[in-house]
Parts: C-alpha cells; sequence; structure tokens
C-alpha cells in the first residue's frame, strides 16, 4: 500500500512509520507541520528508507495536502496529526480547534476528492469523557470535558459524517493513554521519569487517585494497522491496554524502578475538569483477532531504560520551549500558590 502518514514525526505517528515500513512492500509518505512536538530525529533510523518520504506540510493547507496525495498515488490515509496535550489546549483552545476540526476537515475533503481507498482516524478514549464504573463501547455518547476531547470529538463527527454523507470509507480508533520511548516529556509518563532522573519533584494532580488504562504504543500502532486492514468502513475501534492503574500507582513504580526517593511525589492542585477514570471496551476489535502483548510493567521499564539512556534527546527539549510551558502550568502549583 501507499500509506499518507499525517503527523509522523510525532511519538504514535513515528512508532507507526516505522511499523509500516517493516511490513511488507509498504510505501509511507510522512506529512508533518514540525510543531513544538514533531520531532525528525523520532526517525533518523528509516530517514533514508527507500520507501519513505518526508513532506514538510499542514493538514490545514488544502494546496498541499492535495499535492501529496495526488504525486504520492496516496491509497491509504492516517491521520495522526493532532494537538493532544490537555494542559496545553485549557491554555490554547484554538490551536486545538484548527489542527484537530479544521485540519481534519481539509484532509476528510481532499482525500475523498483524491478517491482514497481507507481513511483512518486516530482519535483518543478521552471523547467519551469521565467514566466512574464500566468501560466505554463505540455507540456511547461523546461527553468531552476539555478543549482537547472536545477537539477530537469534532474530528470523530466529520469523519462518520463522511460515511454517512458519502459512502466515504472511514474508520475510526480511539486509543486509550499511550505510552513509550521518545515521547514528547510533556505527557505524565515521560514527564515524572525525567524528571526523577533529575531529581526534580513529580507534580501529581489532586489526590493522585486518578485512574487511566495504560496501552504500549507498540501495541496502539498494532492496533491502528490491524484495523487498516481488516476494519469495517464506517466504524470506530477501540484500542485499550487493559492495564487500569491510579496515577500514584504508576508515579511509585517509576520511582522505585529509579531508585530515588517516593518523597519526590508532590501533590499540586489539581487542572480544571480533570476527569476521573478512563476505562474501554475493546471486544469490537478483539474480535478483528487483535489484542496488547505487552504487559504494563514490562513496557514502563522498556520506557524509563529508553530515557535513562537517550539524555541528549529530552535534555534538549526541556531546555527549550517546553521551560516556558512547564512554568507556566506548574510553577505556581508547585509553589502552593495557584
Amino acid at each position: 500500500m501507499r500509506i499518507l502518514v499525517t503527523g509522523g514525526a510525532g511519538f504514535i505517528g513515528s512508532h507507526l512509520v516505522r511499523r509500516l515500513l517493516a511490513k511488507g512492500q509498504n510505501h509511507v509518505v510522512n506529512l508533518d507541520a514540525l510543531r513544538y512536538s514533531g520531532n525528525l530525529e523520532n526517525l533518523t533510523d528509516v530517514a533514508a528508507h527507500s520507501r519513505y518520504i518526508f513532506v514538510h506540510g499542514d493538514i490545514c493547507d488544502a494546496t498541499t495536502v492535495e499535492k501529496v496525495l495526488k504525486e504520492q498515488g496516496v491509497e491509504v490515509v492516517i491521520n495522526c496529526a493532532a494537538e493532544t496535550h490537555v494542559d496545553r489546549s485549557i491554555l490554547d483552545p484554538n490551536s486545538f480547534a484548527r489542527t484537530d476540526v479544521v485540519g481534519t476537515a481539509v484532509l476528510l475533503e481532499e482525500a475523498r476528492k483524491a478517491g482514497v481507498a481507507r481513511f483512518l482516524q486516530v482519535s483518543t478514549d478521552e471523547v467519551y469523557g469521565s467514566v466512574e464504573i464500566g468501560s466505554s463501547k463505540e455507540d456511547d455518547a461523546l461527553v468531552p470535558r476539555s478543549p482537547y476531547s472536545a477537539s477530537k470529538a469534532g474530528g470523530d463527527l466529520l469523519v462518520r459524517s463522511y460515511w454517512t454523507t458519502y459512502r466515504f470509507p472511514v474508520l475510526i480508533t480511539r486509543g486509550s493513554n499511550t505510552y513509550g520511548p521518545n515521547q514528547y516529556p510533556e505527557k505524565f509518563i515521560p514527564l515524572f521519569i525525567t524528571n526523577a532522573m533529575e531529581d526534580q519533584p513529580l507534580p501529581l494532580y489532586g489526590d493522585g487517585r486518578h485512574r487511566r488504562d495504560w496501552l504500549s504504543v507498540f501495541d496502539h500502532c498494532g492496533g491502528i494497522e490491524h484495523v487498516v486492514r481488516h476494519g469495517e468502513p464506517g466504524c470506530v475501534y477501540n484500542i485499550g491496554g487493559g492495564n487500569e492503574r491510579e496515577n500514584i500507582e504508576v508515579a511509585r513504580m517509576i520511582l522505585k524502578q529509579l531508585g530515588k526517593p517516593m518523597s519526590l511525589i508532590r501533590f499540586v492542585q489539581d487542572r480544571p475538569g480533570h476527569d476521573r477514570r478512563y476505562a474501554v471496551d475493546c471486544s469490537r476489535l478483539r474480535a478483528l483477532g487483535w489484542s496488547p502483548t505487552v504487559p504494563f510493567e514490562e513496557g514502563l521499564k522498556a520506557a524509563v531504560e529508553w530515557y535513562r539512556s537517550n539524555l541528549t534527546w529530552w535534555r534538549k527539549i526541556k531546555s527549550g520551549e517546553f521551560r516556558a510551558y512547564y512554568e507556566r502550568v506548574y510553577r505556581q502549583r508547585l509553589e502552593g500558590t495557584g
């Protein structure tokens, strides 16, 4: 297949690009705007691959998208391009609406006009909102509670409308909280790993008992690939890791593995609208033959070792734009003044 992966220099996108190149004779085009979390260093090992092409561009730019689809003969689009961090969405909701809604709309329309055979939207379990009891199923109502999850829900609804209106062969995956190597260190697990390595406080929101289902990036990408190949057009598929943990438990696991004191955990003022729990029912995808393979303890240990072995990668990130963002989000919280 000739596959366009948007946002392919990001966390999930880069792992997906690498996986697709390793499978069969796929040709992969990576379209990425290289904003703060897009990093071509994530793909240095495949940069010269004969079946890989990188294009610097924005999914909101219809001219660029049209050109890439036609010139590269794209058959499948996998949309990983997104603004993804809840804390950043609270600070700047407009950029999330632009990429996650407008960008998805542009990509959909250009893909439809180009006659693309399959369009897969990579979404999130956060569109279901906080799930206090049970697990979210694909046909449950969308009840997003942050600008991030609302923008992703808006993109999902646009994607589904293209199936209803045009019978354009779309698919949606909704992954649970994903972790693994080269994840941008604003996210919970890499932030806590890298802070602990530098003996800095681990800012834990609220009482630390928010629950998440942790999904290895390798299992997440396996699920996406499985849906591309075997999913039914017009359908949504949840991808979950089956590894539900409280945030405080994960923080303690990280500190234990690094041999750091539990006193580094610092309880701070919770963020607005913080969802208490996410959980997804993955029976629809399991019925297609997919299941997660990475136990959380094993995956977390591997992630910690990756950050320990790649100090230059994350220290460069945390000394740049990230520093201003971190100060804005956490400084007053850590000082107990906001």
